[in-house]
């Protein structure tokens, strides 16, 4: 039976503060009309940047247990879209997930969380970046920002405007690791704005995608962005069109923060406001 919705499975951690992961997911791909089903990865009080002594509860031996009651209900999903992993080992239990729930239509959207400005998250290890490059290899399209992108084709972590030639390569690059679209987001330009490079195996096409840039650097627009990009691809939007609305959304959410002088990088952005409003 065909699910009424779009059903998809969100496997991100929960951080209770911060406007990240399953808190920025959930709500705006339930708003988008698409049902989502959350797989914890971990269940921390904060996100991880700048917060001191944060909880963190690892669900690692927690998620087989959900994936293979899901499956003893013989649950369909339409998507499987990860983030924010909490152990190595959820790579290899993720993968399972995959292949457990794999048919001809699902899609695997895999935003590699691991790092930003030039340097890994502080739950990040090099273990856990070559355990991403065997994830991407099972996904339908991969979302990595910039630095991200340089973890997994082993290159430095530069910070600052890259090159047309260079951006393109690495999102072959990335595309020959496995997916067939790959989604370069938080690329600097000359002019010191960001912009989203996408590409599709199948075409050979990349292109970038611009949208209204507002200075401000808040924790949570990967998420953000992904989360509308996906909604968008399982209604049946081009990889185009999906990152122009997904580019849109987050450059209007920061412009609606930075109205806001007290909102701190840490605290995320007002996204609430922008949804309120429709997509």
């Amino acid at each position: 039976m065909q699910n009424i919705i779009p059903r998809l499975a969100a496997v991100h951690d929960i951080s209770g503060f911060g406007k990240c992961s399953l808190t920025v997911v959930l709500p705006i791909l339930s708003a988008m009309g698409i049902e989502v089903c959350p797989l914890p990865t971990a269940v921390l009080s904060t996100h991880t940047g700048g917060f001191g002594d944060y909880t963190f509860l690892d669900m690692t031996d927690d998620m087989p247990k959900i994936i293979d009651h899901w499956k003893s209900l013989d649950i369909k999903f339409d998507a499987i879209y990860s983030g924010f992993l909490g152990s190595p080992r959820q790579v290899d239990i993720l993968i399972d997930f995959i292949e457990k729930f794999k048919h001809d239509k699902l899609l695997t959207i895999v935003d590699p969380v691991m790092g930003d400005h030039g340097k890994l998250y502080s739950t990040m290890t090099d273990e856990m970046v070559e355990k991403m490059r065997k994830l991407v290899a099972n996904a339908s399209i991969i979302t990595p920002n910039f630095t991200e992108a340089a973890l997994l084709l082993g290159e430095e972590c530069v910070t600052g405007a890259v090159s047309d030639d260079l951006v393109f390569s690495w999102a072959k690059r990335l595309a020959d690791l496995g997916a067939a679209q790959v989604v370069i987001t938080s690329v600097m330009s000359d002019d010191n704005e960001m912009y989203v490079v996408i590409y599709d195996k199948q075409t050979g096409a990349a292109k970038k995608i611009y949208c209204k840039y507002t200075q401000g650097v808040f924790h949570g627009t990967g998420d953000t962005f992904t989360s509308v990009l996906s909604a968008r691809l399982l209604h049946g939007d081009s990889l185009e069109a999906a990152a122009q609305t997904a580019a849109n959304f987050v450059s209007a959410a920061i412009a609606e923060t930075v109205k806001y002088p007290g909102i701190t990088t840490r605290d995320g952005i007002l996204f609430e406001k922008v949804l309120a409003n429709g997509l």
